[in-house]
């Protein structure tokens, strides 16, 4: 699968790698400033960990790291996550496996 683009001010690309063990990265490109919020869920819809959470962040690619871990730095089982990048009032969503 390609980018994610969306009204051309957001593009979320696919993790790598992907299937991943311990992390993986997540990148993005923005074509205007926005503040960033970058979430992982599990597939019950429960929030797994936020790594970015209202961070200015001005045009270019851009990239998070995943170590598999909770927001108590806890691993996570083996699975599909999804993650969901909200740039503004845009946002766009793609999955990922962990395999332990």
């Amino acid at each position: 699968r390609g980018p994610v683009p969306l009204a051309g001010a957001l593009d979320l690309r696919q993790n790598w790698p992907n299937p991943f063990n311990p992390s993986t990265t997540i990148r993005y490109r923005l074509t205007v400033p926005a503040t960033v919020r970058l979430s992982i869920y599990d597939l019950a819809g429960r929030l797994v960990r936020q790594l970015k959470d209202g961070i200015p962040e001005g045009p270019g690619t851009h990239r998070a790291t995943w170590h598999g871990r909770d927001s108590c730095d806890r691993e996570v089982a083996s699975g599909t996550y999804l993650y969901r990048l909200e740039a503004g009032r845009q946002q766009a969503t793609r999955s990922m496996v962990l395999i332990r």
